[in-house]
């Protein structure tokens, strides 16, 4: 049992160091082939959105505000999908625990 507790005690320290490490990870989305360039951490914050002057088109701000959605979109997948690879790892050590759900 005491052994158990230690491997908790670690995965836990694990999760918050691997958790505080995506803070200052980024991925990069685009839309638009390039027009539209978004940065999101891995704890899902979205840091710059770029946008090309030539896609600003006063005429059609809908096509804008869609390409900044599809990028913003992405980002975030992409770093949930980011995440998720990072802490995969860590939850798989939970399997040999005997604890339920794992």
């Amino acid at each position: 049992m005491n052994q158990m507790m230690k491997q908790v005690q670690k995965m836990q320290a694990d999760m918050l160091k691997a958790q505080e490490e995506l803070k200052n990870e980024e991925v990069t989305a685009t839309a638009g082939g390039g027009m539209v360039t978004v940065v999101v951490t891995g704890d899902l914050q979205v840091r710059s959105i770029t946008i090309d002057p030539e896609v600003i088109d006063p005429e059609d701000p809908e096509m804008l505000s869609d390409l900044v959605l599809a990028a913003v979109q992405q980002g975030l997948q992409s770093a949930q999908d980011h995440a998720a690879k990072k802490m995969q790892p860590l939850a798989g050590g939970l399997g040999g625990m005997g604890l339920p759900g794992f």
